[in-house]
């Protein structure tokens, strides 16, 4: 089961979603409007964004879409 970490830092108003780990040796690059993609710097796989300036109910979420593979399970 994939897991999702949030973390928002009220006093700055930034908001972290990974659904990876945290690497060492991860990069970031603004994609548009304080939406930042955090992505492993060897393998270029994303693996978090950021919303600077997040509030309650800020729509910028709405334009970030990830997608997660499952395997599918068939019977024999």
């Amino acid at each position: 089961m994939a897991q999702i970490k949030v973390y928002y830092e009220p006093e700055t108003k930034l908001l972290t979603v990974f659904w990876q780990t945290p690497r060492k040796n991860q990069i970031c690059t603004e994609l548009d409007n304080g939406v930042i993609l955090i992505k492993d710097a060897t393998t270029d796989e994303p693996i978090g964004v950021e919303i600077l300036s997040y509030r309650a109910g800020d729509n910028r979420l709405d334009s970030v879409s990830v997608q997660m593979g499952q395997t599918e399970v068939r019977s024999p």
